[in-house]
This record gives C-alpha cells, structure tokens and sequence, in this order.
C-alpha cells in the first residue's frame, strides 16, 4: 500500500542566494513500512499522532537555526555558504586532473560522496581517510603527483590521523621535487597548527564553519572544495540544499525529509533497530558511507539509535536480501534511486533462456530489479522506505544530502538525544593520543586492564 501524496508547501525561513530549483525533485514513499504491510510496521493512527509531534519539534529546529545554535547551524548551511568564495580559493589549482583529500570522518565524506556522485572521471578524486600504511603507499604511487591537487581538512589542525597523512603526502611531493605549497588547499578552524602552517606559507585557506559538527558539513567548504577543483556545479548543490530547506514544513505530511526522518524514528519505536541504506545507483555507493556516520554519530546515544548497515543495489539483493527477508524482524531497508539515468542497450543474447533479455537496456533491468526487491519485503511482511530523486544531478544531491541531515535532526528531537555531540568517538581520541605518547591515562589504563583470551597461541594466558 502506497501513502496518498499530498502537495509540498515550502516553508518561510532564509531567501535563496542560487537560482531555485524548479519543483521539488526528492520524494518519499511510507507505506511499505506501514502496519498495514509490514511487521514491524507503523499505524497509520500513530502517525497522525507522531504528526503532532513533529510540529513541536520543526518549531525547535527552526528556533536553532534562526539563532545560529550549534548543530542547527548546519541547516543554514545553503544560505550561509558562499560558493565564489570557495571557487576563488581553488582557482590557482583548477588546472589540476585529480584531487586527493587528506582527512576523516565528516572532512572526507562528504566530498567524496558529492564527487563520486558527479565528477565526470570517478578516478579523479582519492581519499586518504585511513592510516592503514599499506593503502596510503599504494594510493600516492598511483598519483601523477604533479597533476594532483591536495584538499587537507581539520577543524582542529590536531587530528591524528589527517596530520599524519598530510605529513606523509607534504613529503611524497617533496620527494618527486613538486611543490605542495603550489598544489594546495587548506580547510581548517581559527587556530591550531594547521592553520599557522597555512599561515606561515601563505596557503589558499577556507573556514570550518562554525556551529557546525563535521558530518554535517557537506554543503559548506569542507565538502565543496574537491568539487569545485573538478568543475562540479557547486551552485547548484547549494540550491538543491536550498530546496530541501524550504521543504521543510511543521507536518510530516508536507515535508519529505521529515517524513522519513518520522517514519525512521517510529519504526524504531517498533523494533526496527537496524536501517540498511540500500542505493540504486553505483555513483551514491559513498552515500551509504555519509549516511552511516551521520545516523550512528547522531542517534546512537543513551542506549538506542538505528544501525545504518550499508547496501548496494542491485549487488546486494544477491548477498543480503535473503537476511532482510527472513531474519531477525529488527530491519527496515531504505532504498533510493535517481528516476532517469543514462542507458546501455542490452545485445541480443541469441538464446531462447535469456530471450527475455531481448530489446531491453541496463536500465530497464535494475529498474525492474528495484521494483522487484522493494516489493518483496512487504511480501515477506518486512518494511521498507523509499527516496527517489529525479536524477543524479547537483541539484538533487544537493537535495538529498540535505534531506537526510534535516530527517536525522528531527529524529534527534523526536527521540530526545543530543544529536550534534559524539562523546564516545572523543573517547578513543583521547585513548590514541595517549597510547602515542606513551602516556598513562583513565583510558590507557583500560585499555592495559581489559579482559583477552587469545586462541592460537603456544602458551596459555
């Protein structure tokens, strides 16, 4: 059963700075996770009252954002990010054929799912995101280096792992007798010794924004840079972002983002407690990884939150549908597809098995794929959640990375959790520091205490 569409009135906060998108482009489809079609499902009478709530909780959102209140900062991001800006800072650079980033978490991930999703070469972005040495070799040895540029991005200039890259990637150029200084773009806060080495070299240098935590920071400099160096319409990312903004309405049945962030909220009240983000389309591969880290960093708070597990379609249905299907009923799958993309005519196979195939496209088949796997989870009683954009496109990325950061703040109020903090991520920090030091801490001291019983070893422990 499929939810009866109701029109989209678009809300009243800020004034555009990019041309406006159209019509809206992102659309949500509830009712494969309602009770009517799935277990766990959501009462049709359980969301009219849930509505009441999501009122309650755009009047706060929009209180945030009006008075720039960290974290709600991060929705005004479409206003607030200056685009020629961004492109003046890259200019002595846009020459260059690929760009690699050095930095982690939300300093990485939203670049490279805005890059993978549009950059006409998906090789000309690369991420150094891990400290695994075997990776980072291979990666730099990969690289013309003097056709690269370098993105490096740390709010505090201090993050263990991106300084460690960069001082490995500053000593490869150096190495090749290429000379970083010329080749690169730094994106950190008001201090720190990120922001005096940019100082100290007279670096092209652009602002964290402030208020706004990392993961949600695609739409501001530190996700629109590497696009920008590749001729990404930045513009038009902003506007989609815009777009989704003015969505943004104080009933779930009038804003997308909040719809799924409601449906999200109430299928987890039900016993869904793992979402398994499942994109039909190998260009947002990367936006299962931003939408992992936004849902686990935000929500995973005061023992619940959803697990975001990471899918792709059409792969995917061959190695995890079966799970989705008949497993544990703690899942709801959140598919998402772009309507129109460009085609590949399938050859005639010329053999009565694969007749079938005859006269058809690529297209055609992971359309029919998707069609397929959605319904066969109310089939099977299971829920599910559909996001469809028009196509890939910087407006509609723009859109739906924005759609999602909004769905994930409401369900932060809806459930009550501090959803800009990560209190548990500074935990390991402040242990890695330490272990590197050699010093001895409250988390060190864990780490020396906790319980192993290793299997393998010669001796017993």
């Amino acid at each position: 059963m499929r939810a009866d569409p109701r029109p989209l009135p678009t809300a009243s906060f800020g004034s555009c700075l990019y041309p406006p998108v159209d019509t809206p482009s992102m659309h949500i489809d509830i009712g494969a996770a309602l009770a009517s079609a799935a277990d766990p499902g959501v009462e049709r009478a359980t969301l009219d009252d849930l509505d009441e709530r999501v009122a309650a909780a755009h009047e706060r959102i929009e209180q945030g954002r009006e008075e720039g209140e960290f974290g709600y900062a991060s929705l005004n991001l479409p206003e607030a990010t200056d685009a020629e800006t961004i492109r003046d800072a890259v200019a002595p650079v846009a020459d260059a054929e690929s760009v690699i980033t050095v930095g982690i978490g939300g300093s990485a991930l939203g670049a490279k799912t805005i890059t993978e999703a549009l950059a006409e070469d998906p090789g000309s972005h690369v991420v150094l995101d891990n400290v695994d040495p075997e990776h980072v070799r291979r990666t730099l040895d990969g690289l013309s280096l003097a056709d690269t540029a370098i993105n490096v991005v740390s709010r505090s200039g201090t993050t263990a792992e991106t300084l460690a890259n960069f001082l490995v990637v500053r000593e490869a150029y150096e190495d090749r007798g290429v000379d970083w200084t010329e080749r690169i773009v730094v994106t950190t806060g008001e201090s720190g010794p990120l922001r005096a080495l940019a100082d100290q070299h007279d670096l092209p240098t652009l602002p964290v924004p402030e208020g706004v935590p990392g993961r949600f920071s695609a739409l501001s400099a530190v996700g629109l840079v590497p696009p920008a160096i590749l001729g990404i319409d930045i513009e038009g990312l902003l506007a989609g972002g815009q777009q989704a903004a003015d969505d943004l309405a104080p009933s779930l049945y009038d804003s997308p983002a909040y719809a799924y962030g409601a449906m999200a909220y109430a299928l987890e009240e039900e016993g869904a407690k793992v979402n398994a983000f499942m994109p039909y389309a190998e260009r947002l591969e990367s936006f299962g990884e931003w939408f992992a880290q936004l849902w686990a960093e935000s929500l995973g708070k005061d023992g619940r939150g959803q697990t975001p597990a990471r899918a792709l379609g059409a792969t995917d249905q061959h190695s995890q549908l079966q799970l989705y299907r008949a497993g544990h009923r703690d899942k709801v799958v959140t598919f998402v597809r772009p309507r129109e993309r460009a085609d590949v005519a399938i050859p005639d196979p010329d053999h009565d098995d694969l007749s079938y195939l005859a006269g058809t496209d690529l297209g055609g088949l992971i359309d029919a794929e998707y069609e397929a796997t959605v319904a066969s989870l109310p089939a099977a009683d299971r829920p599910a959640l559909e996001v469809e954009i028009d196509r890939l496109d910087a407006e509609s990325v723009g859109e739906l990375l924005y759609a999602m950061e909004a769905a994930c703040v409401l369900v932060g109020e809806l459930a009550d959790v501090e959803t800009f903090t990560q209190p548990a991520v500074e935990w390991g920090k402040n242990a890695t520091r330490a272990l590197i030091r050699g010093e001895t801490t409250d988390e060190t001291a864990v780490i020396d205490e906790r319980e192993r019983l290793r299997i393998g070893e010669t001796e017993s422990l």
